[in-house]
């Protein structure tokens, strides 16, 4: 490799793909100048490296190790070795956590970022291909949690009738990924979808300014993202804001976002903050230096002047350490904040306790449907989560207050904060690939989204039509 340092050390090997060909090739993870690097070489195509982990915290203390379990009925074989086998193959080492299901390929906007490379399509897939891939993942290792994608999902007319389907076919959770236009713009449309079953919107949420809307998305839409957000919290449905943080863009705003969430607390659920990644549509060139989640972690504390700390977050336990990061905060009245710190937690919350990987994805899931639904959707808590040291010293339990409501405005102030560094050509890791519980159905075949996703220097992809 080109530019080698005399503090530069090779940490390990892994697999990646050229960024040109996509062609599977050797990876090594590199650190050097107190960040993590991962450096690759291609026979015809030359050196490629690209930064994956700053200076902020340790890389090798972050790791977790768990075991893996391998898919229920998987769909591919083994024959060309990842990333060429999705379906799941039976090398894939985790369960699903979430599926998302992709319901359109068209889109009401044309953001400049995007990594379905959404827009002006041919027919959506019909809802009998789409209900006989829900009733296949049932075969699979379902139920599981089911995000419904795209596409902007909301320009389907039927999209109420797959929630109420899905749902009645025993998928318990349903989360929505829209750009909350249409939310915005029909006040009775959360109803409609709250009535269907959907427990959560996952809103695309960049920004508390029109400057980064106009940048990352191509307008203004600032106010439009307020109203979606309060046409669900009537309709009962739980928001969770989905950021993509573009280095120099919208990183200045981090804590703003932040306190956006803390003051929209009984409305939003949390906030899953997510690095970009160059797959899909994006400005032209992939950097070397990039904006990753130890960069983020170091943010979070700067700009919510230490009120969210590094040491608050633990990085995944389901899924590769190396993917996530998650904390949860009781917000007070007053705006303050309680963190819930357990080390050994994985990225969704869920403890460590359970040592098989099936385990943690299914602990992983319910903890998902629990902490990002609605509280007018909330299930019964035990009694024991009283106990809990993120409600110690919340509030005071009395005999005239019913535990029900007790319980529903500890749920309702409660913020999940969260991270998913997903992964492009450049920085592809094999390692982090086959840990992924994330999956994207395809007729009956499950793909990782990050090789789904996947795409080369001039567009070309492995899975995505």
């Amino acid at each position: 490799m080109s530019g080698i340092k005399c503090d530069r050390q090779v940490l390990s090997k892994t697999g990646s793909v050229c960024p040109v060909c996509l062609r599977k090739i050797d990876a090594f993870r590199v650190a050097e100048g107190g960040r993590v690097w991962l450096e690759k070489t291609c026979a015809e195509h030359g050196d490629f490296r690209v930064e994956i982990w700053g200076g902020h915290v340790p890389y090798q203390e972050w790791n977790r190790p768990k075991k893996p379990s391998s898919p229920v009925n998987p769909a591919a074989a083994v024959e060309r070795g990842c990333p060429y086998d999705c379906g799941l193959c039976p090398d894939h080492r985790q369960h699903s956590c979430c599926v998302l299901l992709e319901v359109t390929d068209r889109c009401n906007l044309r953001c400049p970022i995007c990594f379905a490379s959404s827009g002006d399509a041919a027919a959506d897939p019909p809802i009998c291909d789409l209900m006989d891939t829900l009733a296949d993942l049932l075969t699979r290792g379902g139920p599981v949690n089911i995000q419904l994608s795209g596409g902007e999902p909301t320009v389907r007319g039927d999209l109420p009738e797959i929630i109420a389907r899905g749902k009645a076919m025993g998928h318990p959770f349903f989360q929505l990924n829209t750009n909350g236009l249409r939310l915005a713009q029909e006040p009775a449309y959360a109803r409609a979808l709250a009535d269907a079953g959907l427990d959560c919107v996952f809103l695309q949420f960049d920004g508390v300014s029109d400057d980064v809307y106009r940048r990352i998305r191509g307008r203004d839409l600032m106010s439009q993202k307020v109203t979606a957000i309060e046409h669900c919290q009537e309709a009962g449905i739980g928001v969770v804001l989905v950021p993509t943080l573009c280095a120099g863009v919208n990183t200045g705003e981090i804590g703003g976002m932040i306190d956006f969430a803390i003051d929209h607390i009984t409305a939003v659920r949390g906030i899953h903050f997510q690095p970009m990644a160059y797959m899909g549509r994006y400005p032209e060139g992939a950097p070397e230096r990039r904006f990753t989640l130890s960069h983020l972690l170091y943010e979070i504390e700067k700009q919510t002047d230490g009120k969210m700390k590094m040491s608050h977050f633990s990085p995944g336990g389901a899924e590769n350490a190396y993917c996530s990061f998650s904390s949860s905060y009781f917000v007070g009245e007053d705006g303050s904040l309680r963190a819930k710190t357990d080390p050994a937690s994985c990225s969704c919350g869920c403890g460590s306790s359970v040592p098989v990987a099936a385990d943690r994805a299914r602990q992983a899931r319910a903890y998902v449907a629990n902490a990002w639904r609605g509280a007018g959707k909330l299930r019964k808590i035990s009694s024991e989560k009283i106990k809990s040291p993120l409600l110690q010293g919340s509030a005071r339990f009395s005999g005239t207050e019913s535990l029900d409501r007790f319980l529903d405005n500890c749920h309702r102030r409660q913020l999940a904060v969260s991270a998913m560094a997903f992964m492009d050509a450049w920085n592809l890791d094999l390692d982090r690939l086959r840990d992924c519980y994330i999956h994207v159905a395809e007729g009956r075949r499950l793909i990782p989204f990050c090789a789904f996703n996947l795409s080369s220097q001039d567009g070309k992809t492995l899975y995505r039509p």
